[in-house]
């Protein structure tokens, strides 16, 4: 059985795999209550980010978990999309907005996996 912190590692590779860039994968399980692991990804184009939510989305009905708030409306102008899966938060960013945010510096404290 897939440990959370599996899902996560298979998901970093998920994007690796369809071109995502600069992948993270930080443990914050210690750090919060919502959620164990954030996995982030650079994205070149609001196709680029599309796309791999939809193989995101592919992963989670063949592994068990569920993107919630799944119906909200693809936004195309978006420089950071949110993926929730409860255990595991994907970050889909564009360049400039994972520069502006910084989320591996905000949550330098967790233990960065890949």
């Amino acid at each position: 059985m897939k440990t959370e912190k599996d899902k996560a590692l298979e998901i970093a590779q998920l994007l690796e795999d369809y071109k995502g860039g600069d992948i993270a994968v930080i443990d914050v399980s210690q750090l919060n209550s919502w959620t164990d692991y954030f996995v982030i990804a650079t994205v070149t184009s609001s196709a680029h980010w599309k796309g791999l939510y939809k193989h995101i989305k592919d992963y989670t009905k063949e592994n068990d978990m569920e993107i919630k708030v799944p119906n909200r409306k693809l936004n195309s102008g978006d420089d950071w999309n949110l993926v929730d899966l409860g255990s595991v938060v994907v970050h889909l960013m564009s360049e400039e907005a994972r520069a502006f945010y910084d989320l591996e510096k905000l949550w330098h404290a967790g233990a960065r996996l890949v």
